[in-house]
């Protein structure tokens, strides 16, 4: 709950940040008005840390260049044409932004830039009221025309215009929508959220590259699960990642298994749990995050209804693998994320054959050379990937993960596992069996990784000679 007190005791700590003061000093000096406006706002009011300080004023790009060059290290104007300067200030990069009354041309999403003179006119084209609030400075005046405190208090997400305009204005607000309701854990109006709904197919004209982001803003919120219901539950999400309302699978009355939606979010929720206590104090790991809510997406196409009521989904993990892969591709994410999520969701079922029965030397070699720098996310998925309520059973599994990767210490400590290579290289095998460079060299170099995690350290010279056998066996 908000104390109003406290929140206007912050926003005079906000007002005196060192930043926020020489900025407004210097503006008024130079006959201009200030507002911290937006984000740092809301949270300050809200006790939560601000982060990007935002400003809005009154003076034209030209005029807040001027200002801010003196008591700055750096400044940018990449966003002149939208009446941005940017600039680095003791050390804190902040944006400075002329008031705006924006209009879109209902195609492109970019906007059609008109500066306005008055800071109410500007907070009005903001996406929501809580984020339309402003802190005049140094005067230290809260300047709320929507009334986000009241909305701030109940808890609620709601646009400073009619929706309809609002996410007409620019779509891509509905998913911010989503992402503020996880970041804040706020609801959303009942008016905005059926506006979603309603307008949920004009996304269609926003960049997969913004969607890209905003899906990225909310994968790094503590609890991003409340966010995906609402774009499950508005159809959003189907325009852009359907693969997650797919799995909400029907179930008969003859053929029962567990509700794989549900599985999923409770998988996502788990993992970041894990991710949290084992790496404490680490940027969110977006990569691992997808892949817990993505992990199981191949289901839906491999599932086969069994006689006896039985439900098989076999090779959904290879299937889940492509499928998030090409997903991934038309977001347009980096090749590194597409790569990990793709390799994760791939080998998310290798451990469960361990607690069958215990593994080989040879199989834990090979599990930790497969996951290669993925080890730790693959940990943390698998052990998230366990929502049975069976206690017995999920005693035993953790168990089972508790023994491979205690195993995986004991060989570490005995070999260098994780650059795991033949005893002999490329040179050597060529060397040793009078061969050229080409596909022979290849065959054994692999004949030598695969007795190399069989049998662990042979020594140069018994690998020789078993490199010769090999290759004698074949003529």
């Amino acid at each position: 709950m908000l104390n109003m007190a406290e929140g206007l005791s912050r926003l005079g700590a906000l007002a005196a940040h060192p930043v926020v003061r020489t900025l407004a000093d210097a503006f008024a000096e130079a006959g201009f008005e200030l507002a911290v406006v937006g984000g740092p706002v809301r949270d300050a009011l809200l006790g939560r840390p601000t982060h990007d300080l935002d400003f809005t004023t009154n003076a034209r790009p030209d005029d807040i260049l001027r200002i801010v060059t003196p008591i700055s290290t750096a400044q940018w104007d990449i966003g002149r044409a939208f009446g941005t300067i940017g600039a680095r200030v003791q050390g804190e990069q902040v944006e400075i932004t002329t008031y705006r009354d924006d209009s879109y041309d209902g195609t492109t999403r970019k906007p059609v830039v008109e500066f306005g003179e008055d800071i109410s006119g500007d907070l009005l084209r903001r996406d929501f009221t809580v984020n339309a609030m402003a802190l005049q400075v140094p005067e230290v005046k809260l300047v709320d025309p929507t009334s986000g405190v009241e909305d701030l208090v109940a808890g609620v997400l709601r646009t400073p215009i009619d929706p309809a305009v609002s996410f007409g204005d620019d779509p891509l607000r509905m998913l911010r929508a989503a992402r503020f309701s996880a970041q804040l854990e706020f609801s959303i109006e009942q008016g905005t959220r059926r506006a979603m709904e309603e307008l949920r197919d004009t996304l269609r004209i926003v960049s997969p590259e913004r969607i890209q982001g905003e899906l990225i803003r909310l994968m790094q919120t503590d609890d991003p699960v409340r966010g995906i219901r609402v774009l499950v539950d508005t159809g959003l999400i189907d325009l852009f990642l359907p693969e997650v309302p797919a799995l909400r699978l029907e179930v008969d009355e003859h053929h029962h298994h567990k509700d794989v939606y549900e599985h999923s979010l409770t998988v996502l929720r788990q993992a970041i749990a894990l991710e949290k206590s084992r790496n404490p104090g680490a940027e969110p790991d977006v990569a691992l995050r997808i892949a817990a809510l993505l992990h199981d997406i191949g289901k839906p196409r491999t599932r086969r209804l069994e006689p006896g009521g039985g439900v098989t989904f076999h090779h959904h993990d290879a299937v889940g693998s492509r499928m998030a892969r090409k997903r991934l591709q038309a977001l347009r994410f980096d090749g590194d994320t597409i790569d990990a999520v793709a390799k994760l969701i791939e080998l998310h079922l290798r451990f469960f054959g361990y607690a069958e029965g215990a593994w080989t030397d040879s199989a834990v070699r090979r599990y930790v050379r497969d996951a290669g720098d993925l080890l730790e996310r693959l940990h943390i998925l698998t052990r998230a990937d366990v929502t049975t309520r069976n206690k017995r059973k999920a005693a035993r599994l953790a168990g089972a993960y508790d023994d491979i990767e205690r195993r995986i210490v004991e060989l570490r400590e005995q070999e260098e596992l994780d650059s795991i290579r033949p005893e002999l290289d490329g040179n050597q095998i060529q060397q040793i069996l009078g061969i050229a460079p080409g596909r022979e060299v290849g065959e054994a170099y692999r004949f030598l990784l695969d007795l190399r995690l069989d049998e662990g350290v042979v020594g140069p010279d018994a690998a020789e000679q078993r490199l010769r056998d090999w290759w004698a066996a074949r003529a």
